[in-house]
């Protein structure tokens, strides 16, 4: 009896030991414990040692555990799509379509069916995408690579930046491999000079932590890098984002930037060409599924601000990560939820028209594995990261050619300059100003803010219609449209393999002056009557956009008529007008408190004597007029913050550029 509890106890004790194991993700002491044999295990532990497979990055080993899970008949149903998913990798695409066929019909949790049933989808595309035709060419960049991991690289004046484990000797629990640092090499092109190979130095790389995916800013001053928590970072216990300045031959002490969410995954970053944007993989709340991709603008205080997903085009139900903003506006990234050939593909989004079409790369820059972290060393050139077979080791970076003979780049810009006007009419240029560039279902697709010339540029799409809004404390917010509509290149009568075209336009800013009286113009009534026409309601749509976009002002609306009817009649007149119109306003969505209806009469008439049509309709005009303004803090006004932390302020300050 003795023996048989003591048996029981010790059996509970390392079930026990092997859920918090896998609870504090450390999968490579599961996998130890439980992994030599499937068919001794119970259900539970099966699915235990496949999800400590699949969560280490070992997705093919994850199969025999999955597969024997199901035949004992395990209650749990993601087994089912991981068992596909990692039968896909293994290009086994009949068999990873049959197991998904078996399990929709009696699927009970609808998270997993949806994303099965999309799985499913994905499959039947494999033979449309192996059918693709590609003009790329890859090599394994072997000088470099080793039977550990290289991977993610990012190519910076002249050297060569990545993240390896080739030198690693503590044990990362979680793999079973070691952990991670970031390393560069000098290299012209794809030819390293493996003499110069080193890690960056300990301030960078930490013993007991993973160092991962890079960005190196334009001027190649600074680095924004992900890296994994080391427990004293507070708050902080996934993978987040981490800054850090080249200064003085040495880097500076790296802090998380503000943008990081606590308990989220925030990872793989990407500075646009121009540096005013990071992109980043995250699994903060709000996505669309595993990882999403996100944006963030960089504003003139050199804060992250304004984080933005970027949207469902882009980001599917699967993990969409290592995004990467090429100079011609392509986003490439990779994602294992978008119709691919294995786990992560590579990928690019254009828009155009208003709308982003997605492209898988096709072979050979995907293959049935790992494709992921793409880098341009030029239009045509560049750097990616593969685990497929035929590599040396683990993660491998390749290099990759595109050979397409018809390949053309048309590049289209947007360049203007915020102004006001003086009391004359001169134009005066008006810095500081902040200019988003929107698309027609309202989406901010850009951000910037004026210098001291007052210009701002904008990359825009073919085939789009725009809206630009100026804001500025003090200031109306105002819109201006612009379209690319119809003023496209059909690029088959290009010559040259790149081409800019840039389009200039002019945003007047007027100043808020309080009981400074606006003309409406084209504001007409029918002869005695108050009722709006239509003519007239887009006019006054116009001035209900004034105050959605203006909340802090609260106006007075003022009726006019001209001389022709006597006072007290065209005082009750005007007042009726002036009610109409603010009514419509109201009915509109404007909040009443910041509106009222002022019937002038004849009181204030601009042509006195008047004589002919003309000048009797100057005196029939409606206005309004600012009674109260409450100014918000606007970005634009803000002074620098003098107890923003280093990284806040790097794009004031780029450094020595040595890095």
């Amino acid at each position: 009896m003795r023996i048989i509890l003591f048996l029981f106890i010790s059996t509970l004790f390392a079930s026990c030991s092997i859920e918090k194991s896998m609870n504090n993700a450390e999968y490579d002491a599961v996998i130890a414990k439980l992994g030599s044999a499937p068919s001794k295990n119970s259900p539970e532990e099966n699915v235990m040692v496949g999800d400590a497979f699949r969560k280490s990055n070992r997705l093919v080993e994850s199969i025999p555990f999955y597969r024997e899970a199901i035949k004992q008949g395990t209650l749990e149903e993601a087994p089912n799509l991981y068992l596909a998913q990692a039968l896909k990798v293994e290009q086994e695409y009949d068999e990873a379509k049959r197991i998904l066929d078996n399990y929709l019909p009696k699927a009970n949790d609808d998270k997993i069916r949806k994303l099965a049933e999309k799985e499913l989808h994905n499959l039947q595309k494999i033979d449309e995408l192996k059918q693709k035709e590609s003009y790329y060419r890859v090599k394994n960049l072997a000088d470099l690579n080793t039977e550990k991991a290289e991977y993610s690289p990012v190519y910076s004046r002249n050297y060569l930046y990545f993240t390896s484990n080739r030198d690693g000797s503590k044990i990362y629990r979680t793999t079973g491999t070691p952990f991670t640092d970031i390393y560069r090499v000098a290299t012209k092109g794809a030819n390293v000079e493996l003499t110069t190979l080193s890690p960056l130095d300990p301030m960078i790389n930490h013993l007991d932590t993973n160092e991962g995916s890079v960005a190196i800013s334009p001027d190649g001053s600074s680095m924004i890098f992900a890296k994994g928590n080391d427990g004293k970072a507070k708050g902080y216990s996934e993978v987040n984002l981490f800054f850090t300045r080249f200064r003085n031959g040495k880097w500076s002490e790296p802090v998380p930037l503000s943008i990081n969410v606590a308990e989220a995954w925030d990872s793989t970053p990407a500075f646009s060409p121009d540096g005013t944007t990071l992109y980043f993989s995250s699994t903060r709340e709000g996505g669309y599924g595993g990882a999403d991709l996100y944006q963030a603008k960089v504003n003139r205080r050199g804060r992250w601000v304004d984080v933005r997903n970027l949207g469902p085009e882009i980001n599917s139900a699967g993990d969409d990560v290592f995004p990467y903003v090429s100079e011609d506006g392509s986003l490439y990234f990779s994602s294992d939820g978008h119709p691919g050939l294995g786990k992560l593909d590579m990928f690019r989004a254009v828009r155009e028209g208003g709308h982003v079409t997605v492209e898988n790369l096709g072979k050979p820059m995907n293959s049935s594995a790992d494709d992921f972290g793409l880098f341009q060393f030029n239009l045509t050139r560049g750097f990616f990261t593969s685990n497929r077979k035929g590599g040396r080791g683990d993660d491998d970076i390749y290099t990759f050619i595109n050979d397409d003979p018809d390949l053309k780049v048309v590049n289209y810009f947007l360049t203007g300059v915020t102004y006001t006007t003086d009391d004359a009419g001169e134009e005066i240029i008006l810095p500081n100003t902040k200019v988003s560039l929107t698309a027609d279902n309202g989406d901010v697709l850009d951000e910037a803010f004026t210098g001291a010339d007052g210009k701002f540029d904008f990359r825009v799409y073919p085939e789009e219609h725009y809206d630009l809004i100026g804001e500025k404390t003090d200031y109306f917010t105002v819109r201006k449209d612009f379209t690319t509509i119809g003023k496209t290149v059909d690029k088959s009568t290009l010559t040259e393999f790149i081409t800019n075209i840039t389009f200039e336009t002019k945003i007047m800013m007027d100043p808020i002056v309080l009981e400074r009286a606006i003309v409406l113009d084209n504001i007409y009534y029918d002869l005695d009557k108050a009722n709006i026409r239509s003519d007239a309601a887009l006019v006054l749509d116009s001035l209900v956009q004034i105050m959605n976009d203006n909340p802090e002002i609260y106006i007075e609306l003022g009726s006019h008529t001209d001389s022709r009817a006597d006072d007290d009649y065209n005082m009750k007149l005007s007042q009726r007008r002036a009610q109409s119109a603010v009514s419509y306003i109201i009915n509109e969505g404007i909040q009443a408190e910041r509106i009222v209806a002022k019937g002038y009469g004849e009181t204030q008439l601009l042509v006195k004597n008047a004589q002919t049509e003309e000048e009797h309709q100057r005196n029939r005009r409606t206005e309004f007029k600012v009674l109260r303004y409450n100014p918000r803090d606007r970005d634009d006004d803000l002074p620098p913050d003098e107890s923003v932390d280093e990284y806040d302020r790097f794009f004031k300050d780029s450094g020595d550029g040595n890095g």
